[in-house]
């Protein structure tokens, strides 16, 4: 069953409180656990503190369910980071939520591109299929990643 808009809020997070903290430490252990050691790209906590990184979470009924960031890239160009979805709250709709909030935040800075970086292998066919769901399509390495057998490349055009 999918949160309905009714069920969540989303603000930005200034990356303080225990639950957020938690939650990141979850991803980056998923994402060493999923990714062979040079391919990790996820941000630790101070990173997603810089002034080129705006944070938000997700929270239903007073629980921390998920959570993404965007770090801009340039005037016109804009990252997606940390997306996660807490355990809990998987396949409820959450990552979607961040995922349309991200885009609609992309618009309103102006932005003409956003980009990602995912890992390429099957633990990470949902966030694939969501991407593409809103518009990523595949796309060579930007900023400073490289090519990298693990590793995929998404970008959209807003």
């Amino acid at each position: 069953m999918n949160l309905l808009m009714t069920d969540f809020v989303i603000r930005e997070d200034d990356l303080s409180g225990p639950e957020i903290a938690a939650l990141l430490e979850f991803h980056i252990a998923e994402a060493i656990r999923n990714s062979p050691p040079g391919s990790v790209h996820a941000m630790p906590l101070d990173r997603l503190r810089g002034v080129d990184v705006t944070f938000w979470s997700l929270w239903s009924g007073g629980a921390l369910a998920g959570c993404g960031a965007l770090k801009e890239l340039d005037a016109g160009h804009g990252e997606l980071k940390s997306m996660r979805t807490a355990p809990a709250f998987l396949r409820r709709g959450v990552g979607e939520a961040v995922l349309l909030h991200l885009i609609a935040e992309g618009r309103r800075r102006g932005y003409r591109r956003l980009s990602l970086e995912t890992g390429r292998p099957a633990p990470f066919a949902a966030a694939h299929a969501l991407y593409r769901k809103h518009g990523f399509e595949q796309c060579p390495p930007f900023a400073d990643y490289r090519e990298d057998d693990f590793s995929m490349c998404m970008t959209r055009i807003l």
